[in-house]
Order: C-alpha cells, then sequence, then structure tokens
C-alpha cells in the first residue's frame, strides 16, 4: 500500500530573520514533497481507507470534494496507484462546464466525476443519500470528503511518527479536521497543537474536534481562523507578496488555500509575542501546491 517516500519529508528549518529570532526555532515539516500529487497530509488520510477497501473487496471507492480539491485529486490518484477505480462526486453544477484543472487531472488519472447541487452535497454524509449514490455508482467503499473517518484520523496520526520530540508547539492547516484530531491524539498531551482554519466566520470546531479525541479532558489545542483573507480559496495581494517573500527566504513554496494563510498567522503570533522565547515550533506543509493555478502568474515559484 506504501506509494510515497516519506524519507522526502525532511524537516527544513526556517530562516531566523524570517521570524525575527522572536523563538528558539521555526521548522517546517515538508509533506508537500512526499508525492508530486498526493501531497501534505492527503496520503496519511486515505492509505488506511485503501486498505480497509481492499480488505473489504471493494474494487472501487466514492468520494467528495469541491471543485479545486486537494482531497479529489489525491484520492483519483492513489487510487490509480493501487488499482482501484474512483469516483468524485463534485460539489456544484456549475463546475460541469467549467474548465477546471484539477477536475481535468482526477478524469486525467480514470476518476469518474459526478456533478451535483450543492444542496445534494449538503446531504453527503446522510446514510439515505448514500445509499441512492450506491445505487446509481455501483458497490463502493465510502471515504467521507477530506478522509474524514476513523480510518482518516489514524492514519492522519502517523504524521506523528516523523516529528521528534523537541517541539513545544505543532501546527497545522486545518479543513475537516481530520489531520489535527490525528496529531492530536497522537503527539504528546504536552505538546500544544494549534489549527489555522482558512474560513470565514464564527466557525465551533470543538464540536468537530472533541467527540474524536482519544482524551477529552486535552484542552492543550486550540484552532485560529484569523488569517482567512475573505475566505476559503480567497487571496489578495498582500498573501501574494507573503508567498514570495517566504519563498525567497526559505525556499519553500506555499500554496494559497491552507499554507499560507497558516504561516502569515505563525509570523503574526510570533511577532505580537504570542510564543514564549524557548518555543520551538514545528508547521507541517500539507501539501496542495495545485492550489496555487490561479495565481501562478503572480507566483515566483
Amino acid at each position: 500500500m506504501d506509494i510515497i517516500c516519506e524519507d522526502k519529508a525532511i524537516i527544513q528549518p526556517l530562516n531566523e530573520d524570517w521570524y525575527g529570532k522572536r523563538v528558539a526555532a521555526i521548522d517546517m515539516l515538508r509533506l508537500d514533497l512526499v508525492h508530486p500529487v498526493i501531497s501534505g497530509n492527503k496520503w496519511y488520510k486515505l492509505k488506511r481507507n485503501l486498505q480497509a477497501a481492499k480488505d473489504n473487496g471493494a474494487t472501487q471507492v466514492l468520494t467528495f470534494g469541491g471543485a479545486y480539491s486537494n482531497h479529489l485529486i489525491a484520492t483519483a490518484a492513489a487510487a490509480q496507484l493501487n488499482n482501484i477505480q474512483a469516483i468524485g462526486i463534485v460539489r456544484g453544477l456549475y463546475a460541469q462546464n467549467t474548465p477546471l484543472l484539477t477536475l481535468q487531472t482526477c478524469k486525467d488519472m480514470g476518476m469518474q466525476l459526478a456533478y451535483i447541487s450543492t444542496a445534494d452535497y449538503s446531504r453527503k454524509t446522510e446514510p439515505g443519500f448514500q445509499r441512492e449514490l450506491l445505487a446509481k455508482y455501483g458497490d463502493s467503499f465510502i471515504i467521507p470528503e477530506g478522509g474524514a473517518n476513523d480510518e482518516g484520523r489514524l492514519g492522519a496520526g502517523d504524521m506523528a511518527l516523523l516529528i521528534p520530540g523537541r517541539y513545544t508547539h505543532v501546527c497545522i492547516s486545518v479543513g475537516t479536521g481530520t489531520s489535527f484530531i490525528g496529531l492530536r491524539n497522537a503527539l504528546p498531551p504536552s505538546t500544544t497543537v494549534l489549527g489555522f482554519a482558512p474560513f470565514k466566520g464564527n466557525n465551533d470546531f470543538s464540536s468537530v474536534i472533541v467527540p474524536h479525541l482519544n482524551n477529552k479532558t486535552n484542552e492543550n489545542w486550540h484552532i485560529y481562523n484569523n488569517w482567512h483573507f475573505g475566505g476559503f480559496g480567497k487571496c489578495n495581494d498582500i498573501l501574494l507578496h507573503f508567498m514570495n517573500g517566504f519563498y525567497q527566504q526559505n525556499a519553500i513554496p506555499l500554496d494559497m488555500v491552507y499554507n499560507a494563510k497558516m504561516m502569515y498567522g505563525i509570523k503574526e503570533m510570533a511577532t505580537n509575542g504570542f510564543f514564549t522565547p524557548n518555543a520551538r515550533i514545528l508547521c507541517v506543509h500539507s501539501g496542495g501546491l495545485q492550489g496555487n493555478s490561479s495565481v501562478q502568474d503572480h507566483l515566483d515559484f
């Protein structure tokens, strides 16, 4: 089942000038390097799901995602490499008539795409709706959006095996919360886990996170959405300038959807004295660089 090389997942120290030496260290776990398509945290959320599909005798997986979904494209690639058929249920009927690189890449890798309305998409976790999909598209192993199930959370916890114990804080971007939960469960309780969500509005992440924590009393975590830059998938000149500057100083490309917003927030927090001077911070690069396709002309990498 292993189709990536974890040896490529190096820990890269960031340039001290970038964070002004306000903490002991800020490093980045380069999960974007493990595979050109199934990059970052995507493989960890998928690997146990794909194994479960095989264990259940399934020859087809069915999953969900938006028109720019990193999860869809990673599932398409991983399924192809494991000789499993894949069906992607895409949010929004508009996408079927819009030439989008992400969806075209999914199709090129053999994924069958089905477009549904946002209203129907909101029913994606309902057992009755899932039965309708299975009746229409054939017997399949269902992988929730973002791999948000027990298999996905356990797989995400395997990322902790790549993280040495010297860090006081581990930071990761948050979408469905699957990777955040996996890390919080797998890391020592004394390690502070910080999540950065690129969503606008007051989101109650505790209702998503707490039910899946092994230790329900562990409150050594927090999720921020202060740095959404207008909302999910939104970007502006300030963020683009930040991404180019980060690359110039650290030689690490960031995606505009998740990781750039996380790193912007971390730098602002360090500048404002949120972390103690002896803090050692590890930032998990969750990949997803294909999310830059719409702004690539504005980037220096």
